[in-house]
């Protein structure tokens, strides 16, 4: 059956139903549904135009209601909300249920500024996924470093995060990398490997965030974490010989500081105590002169009044300080040659000696053996005794 022919649209046709007849229905059961009358001439009555007002009428407002519900939102406690009105920014929100003008008029960005995020340079996810094109970095004495660390931040300003810069994320990504390479290019490779990595991260931590309030980013970077910092795989091997040579250095260094702590304090004790006796031996020294000259001025008074006495008194006690502490006298006669000699030691050590036991037929020879030896031995005694008296008479 062709388009132009007048049966189109007929029950009996079999072809596809009126549009007109499904309208008219559709508005009666619109019209049943809000209370208006199912029943009327289907071709067209009075009530039929008045019912399908009200049914399209109840339908915008609905569709009213649902657009005005769509402008309510929720600011979770850790976020806040900037509103956009024809992507222009009007307001931040703060926490809590808040309402919009519903879309295309205005828009929310809902943005958390509590959430840390992370920025990783020189690795992805793990420090086994390296990227050594973000990684290898050159030092001050020219050697190449590998360092992988990672930027963790928070948002401080919502719409300066939302409109100053595009990629915000990816501009904290190269504004560590650029101080992270500014860093370890002024510093040595032995400082950056070991004792000065708390240092290399506070000072990258200071310059990430000098770059982003450049850019008004809105970012706050809390922390800058080191996960590693080599030297190349390549060279590796001749890497951690350096590092044990300068253990080595660093140990004979403590070794040597330790005996130095050793020996010092005692060579300075040792030198005090020379420091001391010497003082005491001077002392000593003058002490003892100081006497010999109070001694002296006072034989000098005795000598003045009695000179023959004194001299013969400082002669004979001359002679005994020196005899007492010679053990051979060797004695010159006037009227002869004879050389008289007196062995004092062997006479000394005969008066020490105890006699020998003896027996009763043998007691007249001891007798006869030990009565040279007891006369010897009296005799400085008798010496002394004869001069003694000599002295009395003068």
């Amino acid at each position: 059956m062709g388009l132009n022919d007048p049966q189109w649209g007929n029950k009996n046709s079999g072809g596809p139903p009126d549009l007109d007849e499904l309208l008219r229905n559709f508005n009666k059961k619109l019209s049943g549904l809000f209370g208006g009358k199912g029943g009327g001439n289907t071709s067209g009555g009075a009530g039929s135009p008045q019912g399908f007002g009200i049914g399209l009428g109840l339908i915008l407002m609905i569709v009213a209601l649902i657009w005005i519900a769509s402008g309510f939102y929720i600011v979770e406690a850790s976020s806040n909300g900037v509103v956009l009105r024809f992507g222009k920014y009007v307001e931040s929100t703060q926490p809590g249920p808040r309402w919009h003008m519903p879309f295309p008029i205005e828009s929310v960005e809902v943005v958390s500024i509590s959430q840390v995020r992370t920025v990783e340079i020189g690795y992805r996810d793990n420090a086994k996924n390296k990227m050594l094109k973000e990684s290898l970095m050159l030092t001050a004495d020219e050697n190449i470093v590998d360092v992988q660390f990672a930027v963790q931040y928070f948002l401080k300003d919502p719409m300066a995060y939302l409109f100053n810069n595009r990629k915000t994320d990816e501009n904290v990504r190269q504004a560590a990398e650029t101080a992270i390479r500014e860093i370890v290019g002024k510093s040595k490779m032995d400082f950056v490997l070991n004792e000065g990595r708390e240092q290399v991260a506070a000072s990258a931590t200071k310059l990430i965030q000098e770059i982003l309030d450049r850019y008004k980013t809105g970012i706050l970077v809390s922390k800058v974490t080191l996960q590693g910092a080599q030297p190349p795989e390549q060279v590796q091997a001749a890497f951690e010989d350096a590092i044990k040579a300068g253990q080595d250095r660093e140990r004979q260094k403590n070794e040597g500081q330790a005996y130095a702590n050793d020996v010092v304090p005692r060579a300075k004790g040792a030198a005090a105590r020379l420091k001391e006796e010497s003082e005491g031996y001077r002392q000593r020294v003058i002490a003892n002169a100081e006497g010999d000259a109070s001694r002296f001025r006072q034989i000098l008074v005795e000598y003045e009044k009695a000179p023959g006495v004194t001299r013969e008194r400082m002669y004979i006690d001359m002679m005994q300080q020196i005899l007492t502490s010679s053990s051979k006298v060797m004695v010159d006669q006037k009227a002869g040659n004879n050389l008289l000699y007196l062995p004092l030691d062997k006479l000394m050590q005969a008066t020490t000696q105890p006699l020998p036991e003896v027996s009763a037929g043998g007691a007249e020879q001891a007798a006869h053996t030990t009565a040279p030896v007891s006369e010897a031995a009296t005799m400085p005694r008798g010496r002394e005794i004869f001069r003694g008296r000599e002295r009395e008479a003068r």
